[in-house]
């Protein structure tokens, strides 16, 4: 017997049924276009369309049409098959992806991002700010302020579309403008044919043929080298850590360089990018890492051009698999620099910190065992194992043993990346900048990064090094040095730190979240309430699940402690 027909002759095609109901001819949820879809699938093109490459996705749509709107999502969701809420809180988390809903209109095709971290905030980027604001027109230029550009050397610095402007004047601006010039700027570098004209990978193709493991551990070890991203860990013991879990691993290299004052990986990769390559190649090798993931931060525009190509030549030369080096672009999110909040950015997920243990060596990417290194860590791991450790052990000076880059900006007449030894003081360091810039005396210093806090002139004859600086209450992190003058105020300078915690606590933890804002609005106080002050940093520290939140309150008490007279 033939199945009974019951639709109705002249029914619309679709989905249809009997009743009362009305039937429904698309799937439930926020529908999207043809032309969404078919945008969607142009960009993604044949790449897999796998869960942890939706940063990638996004910067595509990004990058194309300058915002991510709900017509995008929603299809975007449809071709991965995920959640459109789990894309939209992703694309959120970020700064630098722009999520437009229906009934908004979207940012205008050209956006200058203007630095105000204290490098920046020091050489007048809020009046260079307020310039751009009053004499750009709005509708065709979004001005915005931003967080540390890894340019501290040419404050103040902005970024139109992709192209960094050094020293920036409105003048430079306009002019970038007229000629279009948005787009990133490669510096002179050393490709990969002059680094192998000159030796270079011949360490890695010796080691991979009949090299030691255990030996060059051995050698990084006596060597001294730490890691040096901030946190000071023996770089070499990370290795045994890692081998000693069965299965697939993965090698990690943290490159999201986002501690305001912070630019010396990005002065390495834009002129020797090969020498932190091959020491990248000899970790994996020495960890047997199934594949390589670098995490650049997005704004380094250059640097990522820059391995892009030089990893295209590594492939081509035979060197690597083609995909044995995965690079990922970071998204605008400082928190990300935290290692297991770089690997749930790599999983293509909000960067929220993982608790710990387990630690990311055992429990890392795609929760395998995964070594993590800074760039220069891999720098210096290149070049002991090519000029053994004497490169960095034969160095003393009061009583301390190797050599520092210190990122140095602020009142002094040279700033920029000065490889110095790990004993210099901060009087060695201004001299090796060439001195206090004309017409500024000496007051205060940030030793590492907004997270060390200031310390007054007068403690000048301390080491910068690892474990020197905890008696002071502070610590060396990435040796990010600015320099003060008398025409500068803690208090400013401190809250300028604070501001910058604010903006980027990922929110997870409450300490964090709301001591950062508690804090910047009682340090805005005429007189600073210290008691209260104490005990929010109290919490704060003991209470927070990250670096980022621990760190925090050190600014505020190396005030109260060495500039009492400013609050």
């Amino acid at each position: 017997m033939a199945p009974l027909d019951t639709k109705p002759s002249g029914a619309p095609k679709g989905v249809w049924k009997s009743g009362k109901g009305k039937g429904r001819h698309t799937p439930k949820g926020r529908q999207f276009t043809d032309e969404a879809q078919a945008e969607i699938t142009r960009l993604l093109g044949d790449r897999p369309r796998r869960r942890d490459l939706l940063i990638e996705f996004l910067h595509l749509i990004q990058d194309e049409h300058g915002h991510i709107s709900a017509d995008h999502i929603a299809a975007l969701a449809v071709e991965m098959r995920i959640g459109q809420a789990e894309i939209y809180e992703t694309a959120t988390f970020y700064a630098h992806f722009d999520v437009v809903k229906e009934d908004e209109t979207p940012p205008p095709a050209l956006t200058i991002r203007v630095c105000d971290s204290l490098s920046c905030e020091m050489a007048g980027a809020q009046q260079l700010q307020k310039a751009l604001e009053d004499g750009l027109d709005p509708s065709n230029v979004r001005v915005l302020r931003a967080p540390c550009m890894g340019r501290c050397d040419t404050a103040p610095v902005l970024e139109i579309g992709h192209n960094h402007i050094d020293h920036a004047t409105p003048e430079k601006v306009q002019a970038a403008i007229a000629a279009d010039d948005t787009h990133a700027h490669l510096p002179a570098y050393e490709t990969f044919a002059a680094y192998e004209a000159n030796g270079g990978y011949a360490k890695l193709k010796e080691l991979r043929e009949s090299g030691d493991w255990e030996k060059v551990q051995e050698d990084i070890l006596s060597s001294g080298l730490r890691g040096l991203g901030g946190a000071g860990f023996p770089s070499g013991k990370k290795w045994g850590f890692v081998r000693m879990n069965e299965g697939t691993r993965y090698l990690a290299v943290n490159g999201d360089e986002g501690e305001p004052g912070t630019f010396k990986d990005r002065y390495y990769l834009e002129r020797t990018p090969h020498v932190f390559l091959e020491g990248m190649l000899i970790a994996a090798w020495a960890v047997e890492a199934e594949t390589c993931f670098i995490y650049m931060r997005d704004e380094y525009p250059a640097v990522l051009e820059i391995l892009r190509r030089e990893i295209a030549a590594l492939e081509q030369a035979g060197l690597v698999e083609k995909g044995y080096i995965d690079l990922r672009r970071g998204a605008g999110a400082y928190i990300c620099g935290e290692e297991s909040a770089m690997i749930e950015s790599i999983e293509g997920k909000k960067g929220l910190p993982r608790h710990r243990p387990p630690f990311v060596a055992q429990v890392g990417v795609f929760n395998r065992p995964t070594l993590v290194h800074n760039v220069e860590t891999l720098y210096w791991v290149s070049k002991i194992c090519r000029e053994g450790p004497e490169c960095l052990n034969s160095t003393e000076k009061n009583g301390r043993t190797g050599l520092r880059s210190y990122s140095v900006s602020g009142r002094v007449a040279q700033p920029g990346v000065y490889l110095l030894p790990a004993g210099s003081t901060i009087l060695d360091v201004i001299d090796a900048a060439g001195g206090m810039a004309e017409g500024h005396v000496f007051k205060a210093y940030q030793p590492g990064g907004p997270s060390s806090g200031l310390l007054p002139a007068s403690i000048d004859d301390v080491p910068l090094d690892f474990d020197t600086l905890q008696p002071l209450g502070t610590f060396i992190g990435s040796a990010a040095v600015v320099v003060l003058s008398g025409q500068d105020t803690a208090r400013d300078a401190a809250l300028n730190m604070l501001r910058f915690f604010e903006d980027e606590s990922c929110g997870q933890c409450t300490p964090c979240r709301a001591g950062c804002e508690k804090a910047v609005k009682l340090m805005q106080a005429e007189k600073w309430d210290q008691d209260l002050l104490e005990d929010l940093c109290q919490v704060m520290g003991d209470a927070s699940i990250c670096g980022l939140g621990q760190a925090a309150p050190n600014p505020i008490r190396l005030v109260m402690k060495h500039f009492a007279d400013e609050i």
